[in-house]
């Protein structure tokens, strides 16, 4: 399912538009950004939690030439999804 996808499944199911929906949508993953990039989590209870981690520099190598090449360190995005996302996604 992509975002228009997903847009058109809750406008329908909620009887909003999809405009609203949109613009909605764009909000939460706007605030979601924001949050991860300031260092903070966000957990929405049920579903999941998302949450940032650090990757410390370190050398690799380049697979064409097999030269090596210094990897900078990075901030990491991660997401734990909840329990009740879990038991949903596995059920039998």
């Amino acid at each position: 399912m992509n975002k228009q996808e997903l847009i058109d499944t809750v406008a329908l199911q909620t009887g909003t538009s999809k405009l609203q929906i949109s613009e909605t949508l764009d909000t939460l993953l706007e605030v979601i950004k924001k949050a991860i990039s300031k260092g903070d989590s966000v957990q929405l209870i049920g579903f999941g939690s998302f949450g940032s981690g650090n990757r410390e520099a370190r050398a690799g190598r380049n697979p064409k030439t097999g030269e090596t090449i210094k990897i900078p360190a990075a901030k990491t995005i991660k997401f734990i999804a909840g329990k009740a996302f879990k038991d949903a996604v596995n059920k039998r």
